[in-house]
């Protein structure tokens, strides 16, 4: 497996940049920002080391073959074209996933059906709507480009969060926002509306320098080729340390607290984090260095509701400015409305990001 290709990253709409710079910051020369991602060249390895590494990445796709089709005459000569034994297993089933836009090939269903045809009469492998390798064929402006999702399940899917509260954050998309934060793993971080605790833990994993694929499977391992030495060794390259600060989470919920220490468990920074019941009034700065709040709360996506959650921000804004002296600020918000009833001394906001189908906004302080 020593061909050289594009790999794309796929991101968050609004988060291409800070994936971009964690992807430099992770070695991978020549990242760049594309519509949609993060782009760069590289083979295998890369591709591998990207599923392992990144947090902050939705999926990893390798791009095999681009080429102009015009009509779906012309996209089925061209895809039978593509060297599907050079990238899949005939033993392993695969699915293929269409999009297009602004081209004359317009009916996604039946690019898709052209692409299955090429790679089963070409590679006589089985194709099935749940099989573990997809194909994703993307046709705008008349170029048909065709990628291999190396990832399989999404990469938010860390193999170790199996309690989850109502309404989760991502965690990729929690990674991306304590990098915007500023967090490098050296100060303390606390949510005082933990949920099932993926702040806290992303967090304590960045710092112990725990990569975030390593009790995960992925697509890749099924492709023709796969070099599982090469993968077992690229696993052991990991030199996790003892993080020199704590981290911290609490919730009003007792049932959101024990999730938060069974997940931190499984994820193995237990000994790094405290989860606490506690309500957003009784927190306090814990002891040692200032660092980072980070807080998911309540969005209130209907009017209604929105209008309720106006005194739990007050109070939220009143208890950080009058206890936590010293430390930053991280809030996400649905309404802007909310988030300045705080009455914390925002920076400018990041864009907007889509959070579960809710477009939510990172607003970051200063030191306070």
């Amino acid at each position: 497996m020593d061909t050289r290709f594009e790999i794309f990253l796929v991101a968050v709409p609004g988060l291409e940049g800070a994936l971009c710079g964690e992807a430099r910051e992770c070695g991978f020369e020549g990242a760049r920002v594309v519509p949609g991602g993060v782009a760069f060249e590289g083979g295998w390895p890369e591709a591998m080391r990207a599923n392992l590494e990144l947090r902050g990445a939705s999926r990893v796709l390798v791009r095999i073959a681009s080429f102009r089709a015009m009509h779906l005459a012309q996209l089925d000569k061209r895809a039978r074209k593509v060297p599907w034994g050079d990238f899949l297993r005939a033993d392993v089933p695969v699915s293929v996933e269409a999009t297009c836009r602004k081209s004359r090939i317009y009916h996604a269903g039946a690019a898709a059906q052209r692409v299955v045809r090429a790679i089963a009469e070409e590679l006589e492998a089985p194709v099935a709507e749940d099989a573990p390798v997809k194909i994703k064929v993307r046709i705008e402006d008349d170029l048909c480009t065709i990628s291999i999702d190396t990832s399989g399940e999404g990469l938010h899917r860390r193999g170790h969060k199996q309690a989850v509260n109502k309404a989760p954050m991502r965690e990729t998309l929690a990674a991306l926002f304590l990098r915007q934060c500023g967090f490098d793993g050296s100060e303390p971080v606390l949510d005082p509306m933990c949920g099932s605790g993926t702040f806290v833990i992303e967090a304590a994993e960045m710092a112990a320098g725990l990569m975030p694929g390593r009790a995960r499977s992925f697509a890749f391992e099924l492709l023709k080729g796969f070099d599982a030495q090469a993968w077992a060794e690229m696993r052991k390259r990991a030199q996790p340390k003892t993080p020199s600060v704590r981290f911290h989470g609490s919730d009003r919920d007792a049932g959101a607290v024990r999730m938060s220490r069974e997940n931190a468990e499984r994820a193995g920074v237990e000994a790094f984090c405290t989860f606490e019941q506690r309500s957003v009034g009784e927190i306090v700065p814990p002891d040692g260095p200032a660092g980072l709040v980070i807080i998911n709360p309540p969005y209130g996506a209907r009017l209604g509701e929105r209008q309720k959650l106006f005194p739990l921000y007050r109070e939220m804004g009143q208890v950080l400015t009058a206890r936590f002296s010293g430390w930053r600020v991280g809030l996400i918000a649905a309404d802007a409305t909310l988030a300045k009833a705080t009455g914390l001394p925002f920076l400018p906001p990041g864009k907007p990001v889509d959070n579960g189908g809710i477009s939510v906004t990172l607003w970051r302080t200063g030191v306070l």
